[in-house]
């Protein structure tokens, strides 16, 4: 059955990747169509370039290696270019279909027509360039937050919550060191992963020896992660025991009553049952049933969806990540239509919901519209 939602999945998706790069090289086509040598190797180049996606992405799989990570990169960057081309070539149609009515453009000639795509190819290419820089921007964004709920011993505490960091063939050791130096720098006292901290296979991880500098991270309260999609994506009984090697604590529909007595809370991710998970994963409501409500409860849950079970069971804290909010414009605007928070703070009766925008970057690591943060929450206890 899951191979069948799987297959029924990936046909849809290439039937779409497909019919949108026909449309992109088509029009494309047209530009290059006068000169028989700039037709012949703008094919050539094109397909290979929108082909190397697939291949590197099964590559990746079955025999991770640094020529197969190169391929799913170049591959990786094509959706960047892909999106923009979509939507400049749609709105060159839009005009030509109103010029058609209207008759306001002279007529192009071929050497115009050449011009106006390498003016699009260059704009393109700056705006993912440029989106390129801000992804590798991260900020730290603080909070300050009270919770009207004792603890055992200090009244404040210093949460640091990243989510969506993706290990893999993208984002590696580089970015695996600064996210451990913004962790030194901020001395936090608990340490919070909301999800996804693989990209999916474990081969490029295993190949590059990434985690091996999280695992130094050391915090009075130490380090909990939770899945995302990604690491059932990947198979999570082989990401499992990666995450548990390098010193997380991996909480999967436990909960976990800190030194200070605070309660957390981890949810398996929410495609978990269809992905290879338990059967029947444990309600929010079950898992929270027998904690003290009069101590402070912080729900990790990889996916916003539901927040008001949150609310009904007295959460105070509920922290979220998945939707890279939107990652790249405008796509900020499906995840908005899916989630009911898609980014961002919001208060809901007695909770505090924040969804993070994420560390690291899915497919292209490229953000345009949104920058990667890792989220430092300064709490009062009272």
């Amino acid at each position: 059955m899951r191979t069948l939602t799987f297959m029924i999945f990936f046909s849809i998706v290439l039937i779409i990747y497909s019919s949108v790069n026909y449309y992109v090289f088509s029009r494309g086509l047209m530009v290059f169509s006068y000169n028989p040598s700039l037709k012949r190797w703008y094919t050539v180049i094109f397909w290979t370039v929108v082909s190397s996606f697939l291949i590197g992405m099964f590559w990746e799989r079955a025999a991770s290696s640094i020529v197969s990570e190169w391929v799913y990169r170049v591959g990786a960057f094509w959706l960047a270019f892909m999106l923009y081309f979509l939507m400049a070539l749609v709105l060159i149609d839009l005009v030509r279909i109103a010029n058609y009515f209207f008759h306001f453009l002279p007529v192009f000639s071929p050497t115009g027509k050449l011009l106006l795509g390498y003016t699009v190819i260059g704009l393109v290419t700056l705006i993912v360039a440029g989106g390129y820089i801000n992804a590798l921007n991260t900020r730290v964004k603080e909070i300050p937050l009270t919770i009207h709920k004792k603890v055992t011993g200090a009244t404040e505490l210093k949460i640091l919550m990243a989510s969506d960091i993706h290990l893999g063939a993208l984002i590696g050791e580089r970015q695996e060191l600064k996210l451990v130096r913004i962790i030194n720098e901020q001395k936090p006292d608990l340490v919070l992963l909301c999800g996804d901290l693989v990209d999916g296979d474990i081969g490029p991880v295993l190949r590059k020896k990434l985690g091996r500098h999280i695992q130094e991270i050391r915090t009075p309260l130490g380090v909990y992660a939770i899945p995302g999609n990604h690491e059932y994506i990947g198979g999570i009984q082989n990401t499992l025991p990666y995450l548990q090697s390098i010193n997380i604590k991996v909480l999967r529909d436990e909960v976990v009553t800190l030194p200070d007595g605070i309660q957390l809370v981890g949810r398996d991710d929410h495609d978990s049952r269809r992905m290879g998970g338990p059967n029947n994963p444990h309600e929010l409501k079950e898992l929270t049933k027998n904690l003290d409500h009069t101590k402070p409860i912080i729900v990790m849950n990889h996916q916003p969806f539901h927040l008001e079970e949150a609310v009904e069971v007295g959460a105070d804290l509920h922290l979220s990540g998945h939707t890279h909010d939107g990652q790249m414009w405008p796509l900020n605007y499906l995840t908005n239509a899916i989630f009911e928070l898609s980014w961002g703070l919001k208060h809901k009766g007695n909770t505090t919901f924040y969804v993070s925008s994420g560390f690291g970057s899915w497919g292209p690591p490229v953000r345009i519209g949104n920058t990667p943060e890792v989220v430092v929450f300064k709490i009062k206890f009272d």
